[in-house]
């Protein structure tokens, strides 16, 4: 059973899996890359179905971290871990939807330039292990 989200719900989704690509984009710097990888996600996004298509296509784009390449993670793997508990609570029947989208998005935008460089690789395990662990 599903249970309406509020809208800070609705933004800790959002930015969480804009935040996973964005990890994973920034692992591999490069302008022309960006742009590509952006791309790879959005039409990664825009494949999936119902309460996560909604949340991750609608709306505004959410604010991504802001600090040193560092600190991305310490932002995004805790609102990882939060979606899924969201989810886990309000949408259970959504979880795995939300895990394979997040994680089908970074591999995409990993994968949208040269390949998966280690730095990549390395921040999609990062991503998976949040993802996993608030479950």
């Amino acid at each position: 059973m599903t249970q309406p989200l509020t809208e800070e719900e609705r933004a800790t989704l959002k930015g969480a899996a804009f935040g996973a690509v964005y990890l994973v984009s920034s692992a591999e710097p490069g302008a022309f890359s960006m742009i590509k990888e952006s791309l790879a996600a959005s039409n990664a996004f825009a494949g999936t179905t119902g309460l996560v298509r909604e949340l991750l296509t609608t709306g505004a784009l959410p604010r991504l971290p802001g600090g040193s390449p560092a600190e991305v993670p310490a932002a995004v793997l805790p609102a990882l871990r939060r979606s899924v508990e969201i989810l886990r609570s309000k949408a259970p029947d959504e979880v795995a939807s939300y895990r394979s989208a997040v994680l089908r998005a970074t591999e995409q935008v990993a994968r949208a330039h040269d390949g998966i460089s280690p730095g990549e690789a390395a921040a999609m395990a990062t991503v998976r292990e949040a993802l996993d662990a608030a479950g």
